[in-house]
């Protein structure tokens, strides 16, 4: 899916440092919604101000300063690339799973919930759910403990179960925040131009 451009990014991720989670950048989807909507490539790489949506979302990851990891596939399913990004990333002190069509997460917003993440047990399984105006959002921030069955899903529903776990446990944190980019995905060509339009606004 990815052109060879894209693929000399992958080469670039930093090692896995021990003491910081890693960001897990998923890149393995088709983009079918996108496509449907009238888009005529895929979502990862339209144009969004002078980057594509891909390279725009690793450019706030590598402004983080966090360590990363994209995983491009191919998998069946989004649950098959977290788990493979997982086994990829196994030294990392947790994760910060994010779907590589928010382009407009802000580099801030990572940190802030790396920070989070770090200050909790590493012994129990946490998760913390970013929140805008409401709004569920990403990424979704999995610690250490999480480990084992990040690495053993499968199939198109993600983390949902261990989200779930965490809550039933009262280990799901809400985090409620001001970053739009935590929930403006690139899923359709209307969502691009309100992404392209926010870029422009910001960067002006």
């Amino acid at each position: 899916m990815l052109d060879s451009n894209m693929n000399q990014e992958v080469l670039r991720a930093p090692a896995i440092d021990p003491g910081q989670p890693c960001v897990l950048i998923l890149a393995a989807g088709r983009g079918d919604r996108f496509l449907a909507s009238g888009g005529s490539s895929h979502k990862l790489k339209a144009v969004l101000g002078l980057q594509t949506v891909l390279q725009t979302t690793l450019a706030a990851v590598k402004a983080s300063g966090l360590p990363w990891h994209l995983e491009s596939g191919p998998h069946p399913g989004m649950g098959d690339s977290i788990a493979a990004a997982i086994k990829a990333t196994a030294g990392a002190k947790g994760w910060l799973i994010l779907p590589a069509d928010l382009p407009l997460i802000q580099p801030s917003t990572l940190r802030q919930l790396a920070l989070q993440l770090v200050q909790l047990d590493s012994c129990d399984l946490h998760v913390i759910q970013p929140f805008y105006q409401g709004q569920k959002g990403h990424p979704v921030a999995f610690s250490r403990a999480a480990a084992q069955e990040l690495a053993q899903l499968s199939g198109d529903l993600g983390a949902a179960s261990i989200v779930r776990k965490a809550a039933e446990n009262q280990c799901l944190q809400r985090w409620d925040c001001d970053d739009i980019g935590c929930v403006l995905d690139v899923d359709t060509v209307q969502a691009l131009e309100e992404a392209r339009r926010i870029w422009q606004e910001r960067n002006s």
